[in-house]
């Protein structure tokens, strides 16, 4: 079976420019809407309203650029970038590592129910056997 470690690790070297735009655009945002680099509290409100807005970023830019999907191995990084995106931002804003891991875990769910799957590499093909 394995697992996604590679995935994981890789992300970062193989993803272009992606993933950096959604986590400036994230920088961005925390900047404007929230006071700041480590200036937010760790709440499950701030969890939903940033998590959910980085998240979704992520997911739109890859609905209005599909070529992205094709930077991204047919999509196989969508749902690590979308989450690494978002957990950064809940750890920048936030100034708490843990909370940014809950914002990875909070995009994965949100990035499955959105899209009824998480579209690693080779779970596809799996799926239409």
């Amino acid at each position: 079976p394995g697992g996604v470690g590679f995935t994981q690790y890789a992300t970062a070297a193989y993803t272009d420019d992606i993933l950096e735009d959604y986590v400036y655009w994230a920088l961005d945002l925390i900047k404007t809407k929230y006071g700041g680099l480590c200036n937010s509290k760790p709440s499950m409100d701030l969890m939903e309203k940033l998590g959910t807005e980085v998240n979704s970023y992520a997911l739109e830019m890859y609905e209005r650029y599909p070529v992205a999907m094709e930077a991204h191995f047919g999509g196989s990084q969508r749902a690590t970038v979308a989450a690494a995106a978002t957990g950064i931002a809940c750890a920048m804003a936030t100034g708490n590592a843990d909370f940014g891991v809950n914002g990875w875990y909070l995009s994965m769910l949100q990035h499955k129910e959105r899209h009824g799957r998480l579209g690693f590499y080779g779970y596809d093909f799996q799926d239409s056997a």
